[in-house]
């Protein structure tokens, strides 16, 4: 994990940039208020119980559930975007993600193809399997190859739910190695993980969401 000390300080007199992401009284009936900041380059992780809304506050963040509050990429509101582009930027990658046609290739056009087979080896797939029927695919190979599809819209805000749930060690380190590179980009990532040593090991920082509220990590500075 890397150190919050590695991070570039700010030089004297220097204006902060803003974070890539900010939420602001962010809520719905079921969860919140959600105020949070992410940097560019940083990992926040969100630990906690089944059913606790993780998944929730992921997909409030990516306007796909309804919410009220205030949410800014880059100093730039939310109601600025249309929905669909909004959601290329801060893109919520289910841990279940849906497929829309029976063939993988039918997910994958133009550069998307390409940087999908140059990411394929590097996640342990076979270049076939991007030519095969999704029915053919196990649950961990639809999982990293549901990432690569998410990768290839360089989003500026990933919003990964269990994006190694239903995979090993070896895959899950694989996986790891892929998002710190995307990381030293300038993504941000807010990544949702049943998995503590997880959380201890890739965010920069951690909480947990405990009756749909989020909370700073036990040794986390609240």
């Amino acid at each position: 994990m890397p150190p919050s000390s590695d991070r570039p300080l700010a030089q004297p007199g220097a204006t902060s940039p803003a974070p890539r992401l900010r939420l602001a009284g962010l809520h719905n009936p079921l969860a919140g208020p959600f105020d949070l900041s992410v940097d560019a380059g940083e990992c926040v992780a969100v630990t906690g119980a089944s059913g606790s809304g993780k998944s929730l506050f992921l997909r409030m963040i990516a306007d796909l559930d309804p919410n009220d509050g205030k949410v800014w990429l880059d100093g730039q509101e939310r109601q600025t975007f249309t929905a669909p582009a909004w959601r290329r930027q801060a893109l919520y990658n289910a841990a279940e993600t849906g497929w829309w046609s029976e063939e993988v290739a039918d997910h994958f056009h133009g550069a998307a193809m390409d940087f999908a087979r140059t990411m394929v080896p590097r996640l342990g797939l076979p270049p076939e399997l991007l030519t095969s029927p999704v029915l053919r695919m196990s649950t961990g190979e639809r999982q990293r190859l549901a990432l690569i599809r998410a990768l290839a819209h360089a989003p500026k805000v990933l919003l990964a739910d269990e994006p190694t749930g239903a995979l090993d060690e070896e895959a899950t380190a694989m996986v790891e190695t892929i998002l710190r590179e995307r990381l030293a980009t300038g993504i941000a990532i807010i990544m949702v993980t049943h998995s503590p040593e997880q959380a201890a090991r890739f965010g920069h920082r951690q909480f947990r969401m405990r009756d749909r509220h989020l909370e700073p990590a036990r040794g986390e500075p609240s």
